[in-house]
């Protein structure tokens, strides 16, 4: 059977491996990013969150069966916090009701295997509260006081704050009671233009292992591989799988965290 899907971030990375494989499957995908897309919008605004909602509704119908968050940035102050947190938030709530209109309904999102890494508190609570202003206030100081951490616990918190956000909600009744599976995957290093000098030279691989070793397929994934277990969240094989982060790292956060269930 077709399905309709969404997808943000499709112009590229993850994004465009999904988008990709989904109609290899035979599927329709709306895909959105800045450029190049069905829907081309600004995520860290509220004027493209707004257009993307009322451009989605006119070209699906106004039903959806899968929305797939992957649309992110690795920036080192305010624009993390508002596409990566924000952005995706406000893209699954004001979709929803596309959602809750289809037969067996999905949406997962993209966090990071960084998650587990360090974040700042005040910075989590101030997007946990809802207050994107404040929010992007102090991610924008963060990275004015350190270039590593506005780099690393910047981008780590606002995928933990996403990750966070999923599984509160995935079991709600606007949700799971709806029918509407909601997952989120935490991929570890991908190929990727961002990463490809690295993995270029001996020492960059070294240091990628050094930080997170993957021991099976490292050290960085294809986005395909990530785009595969998106495709099956989304998918009507999903029959039982909800509020899930599922790590997608080579084994990275075993290896960190093995006791940790």
């Amino acid at each position: 059977m077709t399905r309709t899907y969404l997808v943000t971030g499709s112009a590229s990375g993850i994004g465009k491996a999904t988008a990709t494989r989904l109609r290899s499957d035979g599927h329709r995908v709306i895909g959105v990013d800045l450029r190049g897309a069905d829907i081309e919008v600004d995520l860290s605004t509220t004027a493209g969150r707004d257009a993307l909602v009322e451009q989605a509704r006119e070209l699906s119908g106004g039903v959806l069966h899968g929305v797939l968050a992957i649309a992110g940035v690795l920036a080192s102050s305010s624009p993390s916090v508002a596409v990566n947190h924000f952005g995706a938030v406000a893209t699954l709530e004001d979709l929803r009701p596309l959602l809750a209109a289809a037969d067996q309904p999905r949406a997962a999102v993209v966090a990071t295997r960084a998650i587990i890494d360090e974040h700042d508190a005040e910075l989590l609570a101030l997007i946990e509260s809802g207050d994107e202003a404040a929010a992007r206030t102090h991610a924008d100081d963060l990275a004015a006081a350190s270039d590593d951490i506005g780099g690393s616990v910047v981008y780590a918190t606002s995928k933990l704050a996403l990750a966070r956000w999923v599984r509160r909600n995935a079991p709600s009744d606007a949700w799971a009671a709806s029918g509407i599976a909601l997952n989120a995957v935490a991929p570890g290093v991908i190929a990727s233009p961002m990463t490809l000098s690295v993995l270029e030279t001996e020492e960059g691989r070294a240091a990628l292992n050094a930080h997170a070793p993957a021991p099976f397929g490292g050290p960085a994934a294809d986005p395909a591989a990530v785009a595969n277990l998106l495709t099956w969240l989304t998918s009507t094989d999903n029959l039982f799988v909800t509020g899930q982060v599922v790590f997608i790292d080579g084994g990275a956060e075993s290896i960190r965290r093995p006791a940790h269930i």
